[in-house]
């Protein structure tokens, strides 16, 4: 199969698109014939203990081939996921992955749409809800509203009934009820949430509750990294399929174009995810 590998710590100059063996199942895993693949700023940075690695651990496929231990999900299953950090990604046509971690793939997207969705929606979920104790009728200020997370924390918690704040310059357009610059978000009136996801001094000026952020840890505030979670993806799936939910996509590439694709993640400016198309 083809497969993009981060060869050596270097960034994108250091993958390389390469024929590799199509994965062996261990127990509990499901072989998935990988659609598309999303990926995250930063994330060539993780499996450097590791090398080489295939990076992205955002997916949406077809399972191809379970374990005999397998119950989770069947053959023919179109699922998305997002994949355990501490093993290779799924840049790759095809990736054995944890069955547990599956689940049923929205029906109102396609295979990139519903790529774009596990890290953003979960680390939104678990940021509002887990961390942030989000509650409706509570005001939330989301830092960097319009961004990968941001935009998909605008939805879930207006969708919570809460009063959403946002910083960055398109969070009107993603949803929030106000908008404010970096420069003078501290005029916002008391808020219950912040949830940061932009860090440094945007962080250090916050002010609320409760603070959760993503980008560093600070005093005051609680950090945290997001974990796979079968049963939040099969409710953010329900609400796409209602409506309520839609992820932004920023641009897509082909698995060739993987360097492209991790310049252009870390490029300003972007509005949504960066996705592989990997068939």
């Amino acid at each position: 199969m083809r497969a993009v590998r981060l060869l050596h710590p270097g960034g994108p100059g250091a993958l390389e698109l390469q024929e590799v063996d199509v994965p062996l199942l261990q127990d509990g895993e499901a072989l998935v014939l990988v659609y598309a693949a999303a990926i995250t700023r930063d994330e060539l940075d993780w499996p450097i203990d590791r090398l080489p690695a295939i990076p992205s651990y955002e997916l949406s496929g077809v399972v191809e081939a379970v374990a005999a231990d397998v119950n989770d999900v069947t053959v023919g299953d179109e699922v998305y996921a997002l994949t355990p950090f501490d093993r290779d990604g799924v840049a790759a046509e095809y990736a054995a992955i944890p069955a547990g971690v599956l689940a049923p793939k929205p029906e109102a997207l396609d295979h990139v749409e519903s790529a774009a969705i596990p890290m953003a929606g979960l680390t939104a979920w678990q940021g509002l809800f887990d961390h942030g104790e989000l509650e409706a009728g509570q005001r939330v200020l989301i830092h960097g509203a319009a961004g990968g997370v941001g935009h998909v924390a605008v939805q879930l918690a207006r969708w919570h009934g809460a009063h959403v704040i946002g910083t960055s310059s398109g969070a009107r357009a993603v949803g929030a009820h106000e908008a404010f610059d970096y420069a003078s978000f501290e005029a916002v009136e008391p808020v219950d949430l912040v949830f940061d996801t932009v860090g440094g001094d945007v962080l250090s000026r916050s002010t609320g509750r409760r603070i959760v952020s993503i980008a560093e840890e600070h005093p005051g505030a609680t950090y945290f990294v997001v974990e796979p979670n079968r049963g939040q993806l099969v409710e953010l799936a329900r609400l796409i399929d209602a409506g309520t939910l839609r992820p932004a996509v920023d641009k897509i590439f082909p698995l060739e174009d993987a360097r492209a694709a991790f310049d252009r993640v870390a490029a300003p400016g972007k509005r949504g995810k960066v996705v592989l198309k990997v068939r």
